[in-house]
């Protein structure tokens, strides 16, 4: 289970809990009540859910308070109890096992690595300061906290620390929610809503806010919430669940239209399914090659088996590239990607073993090829003598400029466009915290062609000449049986690709690949579905016209079951 669903259901376990046990318990329960059977069990489980989620929890008990059913001072003290303990298992958890623990359930639900080699670098620059700062920065507290262990900090010093910041941060939070909360409760909420509702209610609410208001403290919180707000109105940015929902609409129509549900995965008989789920990229390569006159225009690889030693599989690559007369860097891919997971440019023997020894499906070396890089989609129908480019993709790498004063991490969260990639670009560069680049030095945040792993996508419309898309033509008639897809293309020369020369193939993707132009920020939402739909639509036609000429389309069983096979392995 990923961090995120993992600690949200352990709290709702935990909330659900300790809110049942509350809220069927009649009125006021004070501190220490003898007669109250529950208190005991709810002070505990007030206490225990800390441990998921402090915020979630000190505002739950504030509302709790608020309502009446338990004591304010019960409140506190049983939130403060459970943050303290949390605190110190934490610094105990880098103390006595390390980095490790990074990787254990429930400590990997909470803690990064990347976040936890911050907190050590903010320890080491602010020592016993950071552990008041951590607890009004967002995301900062339990990475501290837990790099406080790991650096072999003195515990008894460090542990009054960790008692007199939740001191003061536990009555503020469960006294601002009670005050909250009594408002919320008489002003907004109708007079028969549940207990047990209106504690959900007012946690939820009061948890946004908190969130709101610790973000605008400070000039990266606030920068945070302008990415957040790109990320939300940029459709470019938005998660595919939200994106998608009308071009498969659109495929529904298509499938009546053509009376062949599964008619596009005849589009390019080449390839498994025409290229719809788990090609090889390494099989589409060779195809390519099977044509002597397109070996200039395909970038070198070798396949690298799963099933070999690291020690067999990096003798391998250093055969690729001695015999080539190639250099470090090389390329690593899996032979079945998707959307650049898994790319990784490798600049040594040391960074290939360490690919290589978290890796173990098959996989590409391929030669490092350096310059300008294009997606170029290319359509032919099979009555057609000849096919045409139906979209360029012009893919730039963002380039920050330092100015000697602001951190590489600020540098990208003052841009309006990184901002919006802030995560992703600062795990890319894991010193971006401390690092300050020299006037006018140039930071190329990625090196890598993909949208959703940080490059800028631009309509390349305008490099198309007869020359580039003869020579994309030809390369493309020499793979028998491929009518429809995208190439990724890298070039030294501009003025060369234009002419239909001196570029190589890095990859080509089938009928599940999209003229990624789309992603142009000059172009509408409309825009991008209108270029979508006409894509779709021509992998229909193209895929009906070779079933007419004796190729099988997938039956929708077995495309189904490839699918989910290929999501779930």
């Amino acid at each position: 289970m990923t961090r995120k669903p993992a600690r949200i259901a352990a709290f709702l376990l935990l909330f659900v809990a300790f809110g049942l046990t509350v809220t069927a318990t009649p009125n006021d329960l004070p501190f220490g009540d003898r007669e109250l059977t529950g208190g005991a069990l709810a002070f505990w489980l007030i206490a225990v859910s800390t441990f998921v989620s402090e915020d979630l929890t000190c505002l739950a008990a504030g509302t709790l308070a608020a309502q009446g059913r338990i004591g304010f001072l019960f409140a506190t003290a049983a939130c403060l109890t459970g943050i303290f303990i949390g605190d110190i298992l934490l610094f105990l958890s880098g103390r006595w096992i390390g980095r490790p623990a990074l990787a254990v359930a429930p400590v990997r639900w909470f803690v990064s690595d990347r976040a936890v080699t911050r907190g050590s670098e903010w320890i080491d620059r602010r020592g016993a300061a950071v552990i008041w700062l951590s607890r009004f920065v967002p995301g900062m507290r339990l990475p501290t906290y837990f790099a406080a262990g790991l650096l072999g900090t003195n515990f008894a010093r460090f542990t009054g620390y960790f008692f007199l910041a939740a001191l003061v941060w536990t009555p503020l939070i469960v006294g601002g929610a009670a005050l909250f909360g009594a408002t919320v409760v008489a002003s907004l909420l109708p007079r028969n809503t549940g207990a047990f509702l209106e504690i959900a209610i007012v946690a939820v609410l009061g948890y946004l806010l908190l969130k709101l208001l610790l973000k605008v403290t400070t000039h990266a919180g606030r920068r945070r919430l302008v990415g957040q707000w790109g990320r939300l109105t940029r459709w470019e940015f938005w998660p595919p669940w939200a994106f998608y929902p009308p071009v498969l609409a659109n495929l529904f129509r298509l499938v009546v239209a053509f009376r062949q549900p599964t008619a596009f995965t005849a589009v390019n008989p080449a390839m498994p399914d025409g290229g719809f789920v788990d090609e090889s990229k390494s099989a589409i390569l060779d195809g390519l090659l099977e044509s002597a006159e397109n070996t200039p225009y395909i970038a070198r690889f070798v396949l690298l088996r799963g099933d070999a030693s690291v020690e067999q599989r990096t003798a391998e690559v250093e055969r690729f590239l001695d015999f080539n007369g190639l250099d470090y860097p090389v390329v690593l891919k899996p032979d079945a990607g998707q959307r650049g997971s898994g790319v990784a440019v490798i600049r040594n023997s040391d960074a290939l073993k360490q690919y290589l020894e978290v890796n173990s499906r098959d996989c590409l070396a391929q030669e490092y090829v350096p310059g300008y890089e294009f997606g170029v989609f290319y359509v032919r129908h099979p009555d057609e003598l000849r096919g045409r480019i139906f979209s360029v993709t012009e893919k730039r790498f963002p380039v920050l400029i330092g100015d000697g004063m602001r951190t590489l991490e600020t540098l990208i969260l003052d841009d309006e466009r990184a901002v919006c990639m802030a995560d992703f670009y600062l795990g890319q560069h894991p010193d971006a915290a401390r690092r300050v680049p020299t006037t006018g030095e140039r930071i190329q945040l990625v090196e890598l062609g993909s949208h959703c792993r940080g490059a800028i996508f631009l309509d390349g419309a305008a490099i198309v000449t007869p020359e580039l898309e003869r020579a994309i033509d030809k390369v493309s008639r020499g793979y028998n049986g491929f009518y429809f897809g995208r190439y990724d293309i890298r070039t030294p020369s501009l003025d060369d690709f234009r002419q239909g020369k001196n570029f190589k193939v890095i990859e080509l993707n089938g009928v599940t690949s999209e003229a990624t132009s789309i992603y142009d920020p000059r172009n509408g939402l409309l825009t991008a579905y209108r270029i979508l739909f006409e894509q779709w639509r021509l992998a229909y036609d193209i895929g009906t016209a070779n079933i007419r000429n004796g190729h099988r389309a997938t039956p929708l069983g077995e495309l189904a079951r490839k699918t989910f096979g290929f999501i779930t392995r």
